[in-house]
């Protein structure tokens, strides 16, 4: 069964590295995860791609089309939103969804400090092209603050370029409220397939613990819940990240 991992803003595919040799430490036998770039995020950004929130359903949509098989998808940041926009579409692309932004779909869900800016007024709003800076220590130092691993963090900020600011642009304005709400509308859709919640308790970016789990009921997810950890907890703590994972997916084999 393919695993397939598709990580956010303002991150690459590194974002997953320590999590995946975590997993493949306690689940040798599984087959090596594939992990998805979004465009601008990691991969190139095509000329004439609108980087909105229904045009990454789409391009998600359009990879999973590709595999012989259902897979199991886990989503981070955006591209947990991603997932779900894509399991709501179409079910049947999946075994299993796996997402930590459940609470973006909510109702009652505000928007972070740094997307409320990128959907300001263009003369009023931030650089869209920089959002991080130009300085590569100065895009390390922020992303160690905002609690990603250091090793991760350098990695992870080589990649932060002119296209992946212009994408996040585009993609926070496409997703101003009441976009989220109305999208959450739908949520019920993604009970058709089995589906874990990630709930970090100290990510504040994602939702009160009462809109993800309210959110996760209505999806028919199981809830896992980890104590303590942020934003990046593939990064703080990714062999716990790793067990609840594997866990959740050895309970679809039983």
């Amino acid at each position: 069964m393919p695993t397939v991992f598709v990580h956010g803003f303002p991150e690459t595919p590194e974002i997953w590295e320590p999590l995946l040799a975590e997993i493949e430490r306690i689940a040798p036998a599984r087959p090596a995860p594939i992990r998805l770039s979004p465009p601008g995020f990691g991969a190139p950004l095509p000329t004439g791609f609108g980087a909105t929130v229904g045009d990454y359903r789409d391009w998600l949509i359009d990879e999973l089309e590709r595999f012989a098989e259902p897979v199991d998808l886990v989503g981070h940041d955006w591209g947990g939103a991603h997932t779900l926009n894509a399991v709501m579409a179409r079910p049947d692309l999946v075994r299993s969804w796996a997402s930590d932004v459940i609470g973006l779909f909510d109702p009652d869900y505000v928007w972070h400090e740094f997307a409320l800016s990128q959907q300001e007024p263009p003369s009023t709003g931030p650089d869209p092209a920089v959002p991080f800076g130009p300085d590569l220590a100065v895009r390390v130092a922020r992303l160690v603050e905002l609690g990603m691993g250091e090793p991760v963090a350098r990695r992870v900020a080589v990649g932060q370029d002119e296209a992946m600011g212009r994408a996040a642009h585009s993609l926070y304005r496409s997703a101003a409220q009441p976009v989220m709400a109305e999208l959450g509308r739908n949520l019920e859709r993604a009970a058709q397939r089995p589906g874990l919640a990630l709930l970090a308790t100290e990510d504040r970016f994602v939702g009160t613990v009462a809109q993800r789990c309210r959110a996760a009921r209505r999806a028919g997810a199981v809830t896992a819940t980890l104590g303590g950890l942020g934003h990046w907890w593939m990064t703080q703590d990714p062999g716990r990240g790793a067990q609840v994972l594997t866990d959740f997916w050895d309970s679809l084999d039983r």
